[in-house]
């Protein structure tokens, strides 16, 4: 029998980085700019939490307040770092969006094992990795009842808080998006920014807000993976391909931050599905169920592409840089 009430918690877990990452990106790309380097971000937001951690644990004075705040701050400038580096070159410089986000998944990735190995090396672990036990305690604890609330409690109850972060983050960006002033602006900014700039809108402005804004949203999914999923664990290249999901989930759930928190737990849920069916030996099986989320992102996109609908198409300016002179 396949077991939902075990599998359900670990698709939302394996979901929540995701959720952080597209949420971030769908804030970026409603603003024109299409940031691939979605993926360097959160492995930037990762080992910064970790590097920041790890110091802090090496003190020897454990201060809740400070366990979590430390890591959660040092995140936040890493990511944010990044989102104003990519700014700056595309949006300032006007270099191309593509080049740029490749450019930045690749230094993000190189800069997080750098400093992991580094770290690694500090602490004379015998093992490629490093353990952070203490702070993950505070980031993965649950509510005292949800042990007593039987399934319920598992299923709604179990997770670290920042799994309700994600999804209140992912709710707020939809509601701003599609109710708020600032919300227009920026999708008037995306759609067409020369008629927002001729409106009296800095064009500039919003893709920086917007840019930075998303990449603290998604260097946050990479903390929550570290600190939450694998329990304090760092290792090198352990995010996998969960960057460059995140980026497909924004495709999946046609630019709709709202519709992302049901369609992370569900990309969640097919990334480890070959984990739950019986394949036996079969290696070539497993690696047919590691495709779901990438084949079920394929057919959404080419589904949507046939209704045609203008809601469902990404921002007309995506992956276009601005020249105002040329306006």
């Amino acid at each position: 029998m396949f077991d939902f009430i075990s599998f359900i918690p670990r698709a939302i877990m394996q979901g929540i980085p995701l959720l952080f990452g597209s949420t971030g990106e769908t804030l970026t790309e409603k603003s024109g700019n299409l940031n691939l380097g979605i993926p360097g971000i959160m492995y930037v937001g990762a080992i910064s939490g970790v590097v920041g951690s790890f110091f802090y644990e090496q003190s020897g004075n454990m201060n809740p307040f400070l366990t979590v705040a430390i890591p959660l701050c040092c995140s936040l400038l890493g990511s944010l770092l990044m989102g104003l580096l990519y700014c700056f070159l595309t949006v300032t410089l006007r270099a191309n969006q593509n080049v740029t986000g490749l450019a930045l998944t690749t230094f993000g990735v190189g800069i997080g094992n750098f400093f992991g190995g580094s770290l690694i090396k500090l602490a004379g672990a015998e093992v490629p990795a490093i353990v952070l036990n203490a702070t993950s305690r505070f980031f993965s604890a649950s509510l005292p009842i949800a042990a007593k609330l039987g399934w319920f409690g598992r299923l709604f109850l179990s997770y670290g808080f920042l799994a309700y972060v994600a999804v209140l983050v992912a709710l707020a960006a939809a509601y701003i998006l599609k109710r708020t002033r600032v919300g227009l602006h920026l999708r008037a900014v995306g759609e067409s920014p020369t008629t927002a700039d001729a409106a009296g809108i800095n064009v500039s402005k919003y893709k920086y807000i917007s840019t930075c804004a998303g990449s603290m949203i998604a260097g946050l999914g990479g903390l929550y993976y570290i600190m939450d999923y694998t329990k304090g664990i760092w290792s090198s290249d352990a995010f996998g391909d969960r960057g460059w999901l995140a980026i497909a989930l924004v495709i999946f759930t046609v630019w709709r931050p709202n519709v992302g928190v049901l369609a992370s737990f569900l990309f969640g849920g097919l990334y480890i599905l070959h984990m739950y069916i019986p394949s036996g030996m079969n290696l070539a099986v497993k690696e047919l169920y590691k495709m779901a989320p990438y084949v079920v992102t394929i057919i959404v996109l080419v589904l949507s592409s046939m209704r045609n609908k203008r809601e469902n198409q990404p921002p007309a300016s995506l992956g276009l840089a601005y020249f105002r002179e040329e306006r």
